[in-house]
Parts: structure tokens; sequence; C-alpha cells
């Protein structure tokens, strides 16, 4: 890095503005997730759990860029609420099958709440925050396969 390029100020930093959009959604998000006792890491795990029957922990950690060692604690407290049932996979047994169980699906039914929430204190349209979320996804996308040779 060059000493004499004097780095942008806080406010044009695009890591800054990403980094505080996610803290101020986690203060609109937290008083319905406690609501429903849930943290936002285990209302991700119902999300990502509602879009497939069934997931192996690994593909969990993956869809939500987490790490396996991250997920597995987060899967054991929703297993013990009730929430979702992990299985030893019959065709390979290394491998953890995971799947919301009827609570789990009607706590990921009424967290629903949240997306109303969010566009409701963001005073946009659905189409602005969809247009967006997508310019956000691209973005990291874009990052993600700058780092992927390394």
């Amino acid at each position: 890095m060059n000493a004499l390029v004097k780095p942008f100020p806080l406010e044009d930093q695009i890591c800054f503005t990403l980094y505080s959009a996610s803290m101020a959604v986690g203060r609109v998000y937290k008083p319905l997730l406690d609501q429903l006792g849930l943290t936002y890491p285990q209302f991700l795990v119902l999300l990502a759990l509602s879009e497939q029957a069934e997931m192996r922990v690994g593909a969990i950690a993956k869809r939500l860029a987490l790490e396996a060692s991250t997920v597995t604690p987060l899967l054991k407290r929703l297993e013990a609420r009730g929430w979702v049932r992990r299985e030893r996979n019959a065709a390979n047994e290394r491998q953890v099958l995971v799947s919301l169980t009827d609570e789990g699906r009607r706590v990921h039914a009424e967290s629903a709440c949240l997306g109303a929430a969010l566009l409701a204190a963001s005073g946009h349209s659905p189409q602005s925050l969809s247009r967006l979320n997508g310019e956000i996804r691209a973005l990291r996308d874009a990052l993600d396969a700058s780092r992927a040779g390394e």
C-alpha cells in the first residue's frame, strides 16, 4: 500500500456502509427475534432449511458462509428446542442430515414478520429493496470470485 495515498473518509468506505447497514438491520430484527426466541444466526439456519427438505451440515455452512464448526452448535441448540432434526446419513455415516420439524416450520412461518418489519422501517418499496439486494449480492459474488484463486 502506498503511504502517500490518503484513505477515503469513513462514510465513503463501502465496507463501513455495509457493516453499519447490517447492524441497523439487526436492530430492526432484534425485538422480533427475541419474541420468537431466536438469534439471528438461528433464523438464518431456519431460512436455509426451509428451502430444502434436508441438508448436510456442510451444505448449511456453505449456504450461510459459515464454518461447519460454527453451524454445529447452532443446530444443537435448535434441536434441543425441537425445531430441527439431526440424523446420520445411512449411506454415509460421516454426514449429518438436518431437517426442520413441524415446530421448526411453524417458527419459520412466524419469522416472516422480519421481512415486513424491515420493509416498513426502510421506507423503500419491495422492488427497490430487491434491486438493492441484487446489487449487493453481485458485489459479494464478484469479491468472492476475485479471491477464489487464492
